[in-house]
């Protein structure tokens, strides 16, 4: 096994206990706040099924303050979910969740592209 293949299974590995923590997260959290009428309209916009998703996870992962300031910026504060509403209506276990979700997924992201631009490189040659 090349020394590439042996740093790939760490990411892989994270990225796929990343999927499983996407799924739980929209069907323990996010379902949730799509019935809820107050909050249904203030998860951020939807490019494509699912993405509302990663809007509350980010919304949530991060420190309050600074999503408070993403939803604010002028032009790009619809993208984002609102800040405020999902921490009155999330439980501390969605907010974990939400963490840990967005963190995995950001950790195992990092490392693959990092992989990447090693191996473009030479680095594993």
């Amino acid at each position: 096994m090349s020394l590439l293949s042996t740093f790939l299974i760490i990411p892989l590995a994270v990225a796929l206990g990343s999927a499983v923590l996407y799924v739980i997260f929209g069907q323990i959290t996010v379902r949730k706040l799509r019935k809820n009428p107050e909050t249904k309209q203030e998860l951020g916009i939807e490019f494509v099924g699912g993405w509302d998703i990663f809007n509350v996870a980010t919304v949530l992962a991060l420190p309050k303050s600074y999503a408070q300031k993403m939803r604010k910026r002028h032009g790009t504060g619809l993208l984002h979910a609102n800040v405020d509403l999902l921490y009155k209506h999330t439980t501390v276990l969605d907010r974990f969740l939400a963490r840990l979700f967005y963190w995995s997924w950001m950790l195992s992201a990092f490392a693959l592209i990092m992989l990447m631009i090693l191996n473009w490189f030479g680095v594993f040659e």
